[in-house]
This record gives structure tokens, sequence and C-alpha cells, in this order.
């Protein structure tokens, strides 16, 4: 278990999490940010670079499972990123469409900022960041209730495509003032 919230266990993904992973890298309303699904071998790539990510930083995207059923629901986690030109400590969350609108995203990415502050030493920037498209409005929606902010605009491309991308941030400090107006985060930000 990485990390455990009110309603979420976020933990390391194997092979067995296949069938839940393409429930949602393979859901086109899912992945309209990625310009579509996934395909099969998509799917495998995504998880080996998880699982490559978990080997080298001790970091990457977790499965997340309700406490409740046990379904895996998602994957959210930290990730390496220079998308921007720098390099940043990144939380990202994906989601089956079916759980959405219920803050599990904002849940489990509390737990994420939270574990990033607490044990990666040298933090660029002493912060955490979201880089998110500039269409992906739900998205921006969990980095705002967050705390973060706009820092930045920049492209990637990605399957072809030249994707405009915002670069959302919370320092230590603002998150620290966040959880005195808020409380625990990863219980109290839905």
């Amino acid at each position: 278990m990485i990390i455990e919230t009110t309603r979420l266990r976020l933990r390391e993904m194997d092979a067995g999490d296949l069938p839940a992973l393409r429930a949602i890298l393979q859901d086109p309303l899912v992945m309209v940010a990625y310009e579509g699904a996934f395909d099969d071998d998509g799917v495998d790539e995504w998880l080996q670079r998880q699982r490559d990510r978990y080997l080298a930083d001790g970091f990457g995207l977790w499965a997340v499972e309700s406490r409740d059923t046990g379904r895996v629901i998602g994957q959210c986690g930290l990730t390496r990123q220079s998308g921007s030109g720098e390099e940043a400590i990144e939380v990202g969350y994906l989601f089956c469409h079916d759980v959405w609108g219920k803050g599990y995203a904002t849940e489990a990415a509390a737990g994420c900022v939270q574990l990033a502050f607490d044990t990666i030493d040298a933090l660029p920037g002493d912060a955490v960041h979201a880089q998110i498209r500039d269409t992906n409005i739900a998205s921006m929606n969990v980095a705002i209730r967050l705390g973060m902010t706009v820092r930045g605009r920049f492209t990637k491309r990605y399957r072809g495509i030249t994707m405009p991308h915002l670069d959302f941030a919370v320092s230590r400090s603002a998150w620290e003032v966040r959880k005195r107006e808020v409380g625990n985060p990863s219980e109290s930000m839905r």
C-alpha cells in the first residue's frame, strides 16, 4: 500500500491490473485528452512505463482501489515530467468515467501531493505540478481544488498532435496553508 485515504487505496500496478487498465485506457470518453483510446499494446506499454518508474524513481502512477469494493476505479500518482522545459514532479490522475464527479480524483491526488512533500528529497522548485491539456476542464478543476495555480503554458507533441498544456502547481507553503484551511486534504477536499 502506498497511500490510504478515507475511501481509497493506492498501490503499485501489476499484470493483474491489465483488465482494469484496459477499461480506463481503452475508453474513448476517458481518453479524449490523449486523442483517443489505446490499443492493447499501448496499454501494455503504459503499465510497463509505470513499473519502470517504480524502479527508477520509487513512484509512478498507482492503481486506485475503492476501499468499499476493492475495484480498481482509476490510477493516480507522481511522475517526473519536463514538458514545461523544467523538471517537475507531477501528480496525474485518470479514472473510469462511471466514477467521475464523486471526488475520487481530488482525494487521490491530494494524498499524492502530500506524499510528494513528505518523501521526495530535493523536490524541484519545492512544488508539485499538474500538467493539463488546455481543453481538459475536469482535470483543471481538480488542480484548482488542490490549491494549484497556473504557472505557465507549453505545448506537447503526443501521438502526432501538438497539444497546448497549462502547468498548474502548488508550492509547499501554499499546500500547508491549504491544509490549515480545509483540514486533511485527502479527507476533506472532495
